[in-house]
């Protein structure tokens, strides 16, 4: 129910009992400007300039209409005038804009106050609560280190351009959800700016007029988490064998990631599946080792890999690949995309490449029908008819903003659409081929379209770190932060990935790395970027073997895992959930250390060097701890924590209680 409360130059909107708009002479809700954007990229970071003309508040309103259902308000200014729509949608509020005519930045408040608690936005990996900040909405790298106070930032910002902030991500998302009970999406693809700062109003900015925005008020959070995943989709559960052990990160040819299969193997190791990054070939720079982006398999480094695949499945081990949007410029498949015309174009007639470091690479054009289908048959034929079961679908932040899209669509628009199109070509190649449910990918950018289109979600290219920005603990901020906008499955490279300047991967981390590992969706390795600077799995005997047991206890998880990826499936619960969806505690509403698992199990990763020991905090209740099967009430407690042994405890009361006594007694 809509209800609008009128006052002397004043008024009030609320729906289902919510107060959801406010307006006053003083705050006034609309205002718009003109402003001259300047978008420069360099290597997937973009910087962003705004030179803005005098900003015309709308003021002055009137009640054009108003029912229960429907209210239409107009708006006036200095030399702008705007309707405001508001409609009752399945159970919604939703909301349009129209008019302001000349003016190309549009700004919307809405009430706040001091103590609520702002959550969502996509994926964010420095801060659970936005609340006080400012998040620019803009796919893009993540960036090295993503603190403009520490050196590595600062040195990747001197030498690279690259070093990225609290707000930079690979998944902007324009939704956000309030500790009210309420979440807004916006359907807009423009660059905007979700401003959180000022207690008292929520400021709004978008570079175009949204197509509508959505408001639902439920009366929990977890329903609210919930009916964002029933308005912009589900992911689907995953093929069986992925919960089946670690998919180990391969490099380098046939001979040498079945060497790593029969090392691990021979310690015990449970492995679902190999992912050769490199099965399409390998480039060298000055960065580390990269990849040669022509989809079609390398017999040469890989020889005898079409009879390999076949037979490592008949033993229980899938083989995964990667792919990204990008040719390489000159190879066989960007010849043929630029032949047929399929490729992103410069306005002067010639294809827009891209440098990806010491490389070009074309663009497929997603915004072109028969582009699209082209490269959802190169998907087809090169790596599901070839045996894939399943690959990293990589990249999808990199389209410059001055390029020529064959649709005709604004390029600073299809920029943040990308991600999302790029997931749904790989779904609908994956649906065409008829492998729903056997197969699956995991992406490292995404948009609103991602929810119902991409497998998984994998945090991307963390620092080989213990650093809260870019380091292992920003892998659970931004699972908890995905969560919180609708997307339930998320994972990460063990280990981290990117080794530059002073930064390598040392044992202690790759193994708390891997115990944080066990208690998500999905375990998989990564070399990272400068393999031979990092530890890794197959370093040492005792590396090994620490990691199989922590992957024997992710294994037996199995039915319990599944079971949560299915209630993500069917009712739009996430897997990770942050402690707030779960529990009324007040100090819930922050934690970013500790989640939920499902259900019944809450997890409390070691995340620092050097720790044997961790402080927990645990919900009202009975626990239990996995391992020691040692009873807690709900408070603050030391806990032992050696390593494989996490701080891990499950509910007394759980129905899956008898496979976790069961695990701790084998």
């Amino acid at each position: 129910m809509i209800r609008l409360e009128s006052k002397v130059n004043s008024f009030t909107v609320s729906f289902n009992g919510l107060e959801v708009l406010s307006h006053s002479k003083d705050h006034p809700i609309l205002s718009c400007a003109h402003g001259d954007g300047r978008i420069s990229m360099y290597r997937g970071n973009f910087q962003i300039n705004d030179e803005l003309g005098g900003i015309d508040f709308l003021s002055d309103y009137s009640v054009e209409s108003q029912s229960d259902s429907k209210l239409c308000l107009s708006f006036s200014g200095r030399s702008h005038k705007a309707l405001l729509m508001c409609d009752e949608t399945d159970g919604r509020l939703r909301i349009r804009l129209s008019g302001m005519e000349g003016a190309n930045r549009f700004y919307l408040n809405i009430p706040s106050s001091s103590d609520e608690h702002i959550y969502g936005c996509g994926e964010q990996y420095s801060h659970l609560d936005l609340k006080g900040r400012s998040f620019p909405l803009f796919v893009r790298e993540q960036g090295v280190g993503r603190n403009k106070k520490k050196l590595i930032t600062k040195l990747a910002d001197k030498l690279e351009g690259a070093g990225g902030d609290y707000y930079t991500t690979y998944y902007p998302q324009t939704t956000f959800v309030s500790s009210r009970k309420y979440f807004l999406h916006a359907y807009a693809w423009d660059y905007s700016c979700f401003d959180f700062s000022d207690p008292d109003f929520i400021h709004l900015e978008f570079w175009s007029i949204p197509e509508s925005m959505i408001i639902s008020v439920k009366s929990s959070m977890l329903e609210t988490v919930q009916d964002i995943t029933a308005l912009l989709g589900r992911q689907s559960e995953l093929p069986g064998w992925v919960y089946d052990g670690i998919v180990l990160g391969v490099q380098g040819g046939t001979e040498k990631a079945g060497f790593y299969l029969d090392q691990a193997r021979k310690a015990g190791m449970k492995v679902a599946g190999l992912w050769a990054q490199d099965w399409e070939g390998k480039r060298v720079t000055s960065f580390g080792k990269r990849l040669c982006w022509n989809w079609v398999w390398d017999s040469q480094m890989y020889p005898g890999l079409d009879k390999w695949i076949p037979q490592l499945e008949s033993e229980g081990v899938r083989f995964l690949g990667y792919i990204n949007p990008y040719l390489l410029e000159g190879k066989s498949l960007y010849e043929e995309a630029l032949s047929k015309g399929y490729l992103v174009m410069n306005d002067d007639g010639s294809p827009c490449l891209v440098d990806f470091g010491e490389f070009n690479g074309g663009i497929v054009d997603l915004t072109y029908e028969k582009a699209f289908d082209w490269y959802k048959l190169v998907i087809r034929r090169n790596m599901i008819d070839f045996g894939l079961s399943g690959w990293m679908a990589d990249f999808g932040e990199y389209l410059p903003t001055t390029c020529v899209l064959h649709s005709g669509i604004d390029p600073v628009q299809a920029h943040n659409m990308w991600p999302g199109l790029w997931a749904k070509l790989n779904r609908e190649a994956i649906n065409e081929a008829g492998k729903a449910g056997e197969l699956m990918f995991f992406m490292r950018s995404g948009n609103a379209m991602s929810l119902g289109n991409a497998s998984m979600v994998w945090a991307g290219d963390q620092n080989v770190d213990w650093s809260e920005d870019d380091g292992i603990k920003s892998v659970v901020t931004a699972a908890l932060s995905l969560a919180m906008s609708g997307y339930g499955l998320h994972s990460s490279d063990i280990g981290g990935y990117t080794t530059l300047f002073s930064l390598k991967r040392s044992k202690e981390l790759l193994l708390r790395w891997n115990e944080l590992a066990a208690f998500t969706v999905f375990m998989r390795t990564h070399e990272g970027n400068r393999p031979d600077k990092n530890w890794q799995f197959y370093s040492d005997e005792d590396t090994l073997a620490k990691m199989a047991r922590m992957v024997d206890v992710h294994v037996a998880l199995k039915p319990y895992i599944k079971h949560s990826v299915k209630q993500n499936a069917e009712q739009g619960i996430p897997v990770m959930r942050p402690l707030l969806l779960m529990f009324d505690d007040s100090w819930c509403s922050t934690a970013k250390d500790e989640y939920m698992l499902g259900d019944d199990l809450l997890v409390c990763p070691v995340l620092g060097r050097n720790m044997r020991a961790r402080n927990v905090r645990l919900p009202k209740g009975e626990w239990i701890h996995l391992f020691t099967g040692k009873s807690f009430e709900g408070g603050t407690f030391k806990v032992d924590a050696p390593i494989g042994m996490p701080p891990v405890f499950y509910r007394r009361e759980s129905s899956f209680a008898e496979l976790f006594k069961s695990l701790r007694n084998s």
